[in-house]
């Protein structure tokens, strides 16, 4: 009565393949290892998502983790009051500077 077509899904498959020749509790072990992770995983991101939606309504910072492209970690400048004064008179840099393509003050500040 086998039409060829298999009853279980891949991830089944996949299981039974990896854990079929191990005793049956470990096989449920495992399982209920994986269960656990996952339902670790989605507490952890819901007690986050809950800590944003706090902090946006108490209008605090929210503090998210540092990674990516934009992340410097230990390597960030440290922000120090009046940082540009103490600089030593070092010009400006960096995507926000504008250098000799700033509009002058003659012109009003139109292009």
């Amino acid at each position: 009565m086998s039409a060829g077509v298999p009853l279980a899904s891949w991830k089944t498959q996949i299981f039974e393949s990896l854990l079929g020749f191990l005793p049956d509790w470990v096989q449920i072990t495992v399982l209920a290892l994986v269960v656990l992770a996952v339902l670790t995983s989605w507490a952890l991101k819901l007690k986050r998502r809950i800590a944003a939606r706090r902090a946006l309504r108490a209008g605090a910072p929210v503090h998210a983790q540092g990674s990516g492209a934009d992340f410097l970690g230990p390597y960030a400048p440290r922000n120090q009051a009046g940082g540009a004064a103490r600089s030593g008179g070092r010009e400006p840099s960096g995507a926000d500077f504008l250098g000799a393509y700033a509009p002058r003050p003659e012109d009003g500040g139109r292009g």
